[in-house]
């Protein structure tokens, strides 16, 4: 672990504000709202704030009343599935040359609807085991569904009916190629915009029609460059609301408004393997990169523009998942599969655990972690700075779970690599 000296301290009192302010409103992609009893479902990547916290009944104790509802088969896939009060979206990939996207009847996994368009994804060989199938999770707007599929074909369709309001053929529009590794950055809706780091870029779009309003950040399209594995995410930095977006080399700040660049950090990562979305804390954000370190980055106003502050590294790497911010530590499954808490405000490890499987996808609430194993295996945690902590641990498939876990009103959602299950999870005390 190494500190460096900087001007922004993670114990100053601007820091200090900032995050008793983070603590009392939660910044989602529609807006800035006021923390609410009420459960908004999983409308996107990571939930509805993109920080895994899931609203809704208290969490039990442990997972002995876990009941499966329902369980639909499906084509492989990585996306994750999209929870409204009503239905459930998740997409697929069929013979390898298809793309679909189903609706089914939340309470029953009956299908609503389905659509299908051409679809074909080849990664390299050296990333084969993975699988060539559809990865970006879909964004939902509280009408309509926005599916980015592996040929970065972004398709937005009406969540009643999935009708086809608008497709953008990135790779057309902009004359760059199909990134050798596909579409895998989940795109994000804010407003009457949707952004998508697409075309080896960042783009912004209409959401009405998907016409471009603002392209940036593009690069040259090399393997090492190309497309990107991290999604995009809002953060309320110094005071000033942010687009924050992590290219395969590059952590970047901009406005949503504009696509004004506000400042931008070199991250290295191996092959460029920047995967995990960055996490805001406070007024700083959280990295990690494979094969390289974790990071935390203050971001400031300075004169007229603004400054980044490596705060502390640690050698501690992450690999795909995204971590588990809870209070002022991080719980973060690593490259080498096991599980580990950084103090944020220093940068220390707490504590490391044994090896897991190889990913991790988490849904956070007060402090409690469930952990989706890429093994199947469902794990409920108390985020603890003492010790490992898991409270119970649950086999809810003998498939890969690769697709990240949804948790809604009581219920909680598994990906498995061909079907989606439903299970009901009875309130605790």
């Amino acid at each position: 672990m190494r500190k460096t000296s900087c001007r922004f301290s993670c114990q100053s009192p601007t820091f200090a504000l900032a995050l008793s302010l983070a603590s009392a409103l939660v910044l989602t992609p529609f807006g800035l709202l006021a923390q609410s009893a009420s459960d908004p479902g999983w409308p996107q990547w990571r939930g509805p704030q993109r920080d895994g916290n899931a609203a809704g009944p208290t969490w039990a104790d442990s997972l002995r009343g876990l009941q499966l509802l329902w369980r639909v088969d499906l084509g492989p896939g990585y996306s994750g599935p999209i929870v409204t009060e009503q239905q459930v979206f998740v997409a697929e990939t069929v013979g390898g040359k298809t793309e679909s996207v189903r609706a089914l009847n939340r309470q029953t996994g009956e299908q609503q609807w389905r659509v299908s368009w051409p679809g074909e994804g080849k990664v390299p060989f050296f990333a084969r085991a993975n699988g060539d199938w559809i990865r970006a999770t879909p964004a939902w707007d509280g009408e309509n569904l926005y599916v980015g599929g592996m040929n970065e074909v972004l398709v937005k369709l009406d969540g009643a009916t999935g009708r086809e309001l608008w497709r953008v053929d990135f790779p057309r529009r902009f004359g760059t190629k199909v990134p050798d590794f596909g579409f895998a950055s989940s795109p994000l809706v804010d407003g009457e915009a949707v952004f998508v780091q697409a075309a080896n870029s960042l783009v912004k779009l209409d959401r009405q029609t998907g016409k471009t309003l603002w392209r940036q950040l593009e690069s040259d399209g090399a393997i090492a460059v190309s497309g990107a594995f991290s999604s995009p995410v809002l953060a309320e930095l110094s005071g000033r609301r942010q687009l924050v977006v992590q290219t395969r080399t590059t952590l970047y700040g901009l406005d949503p408004q504009s696509g004004t660049v506000l400042w931008s950090q070199d991250v290295p990562g191996f092959r460029g393997m920047n995967i995990l979305t960055p996490s805001p804390y406070g007024d700083a954000i959280l990295t990690s990169s494979y094969r390289q370190k974790s990071f935390l980055f203050g971001i400031e106003p300075e004169g007229d523009g603004w400054r980044v502050s490596e705060l502390w590294t640690n050698k501690a790497h992450a690999y795909m998942s995204s971590p588990a911010i809870i209070g002022d530590h991080a719980y973060l499954h690593l490259g080498n599969q096991r599980l580990t808490c950084l103090d944020l405000r220093t940068g220390e490890s707490r504590w490391t655990s044994q090896p897991f499987g190889k990913y991790w996808s988490v849904a956070i609430q007060g402090d409690r972690i469930l952990a989706l194993d890429a093994d199947g295996e469902l794990h409920l945690l108390r985020a603890n700075p003492e010790r490992l902590e898991i409270l119970d641990s649950r086999q809810v498939s003998n498939s890969p779970t690769w697709g990240h876990l949804a948790v809604a009103d009581g219920e909680v959602f598994i990906r498995e690599l061909e079907a989606v299950a439903a299970y009901r999870w009875p309130a605790g005390n």
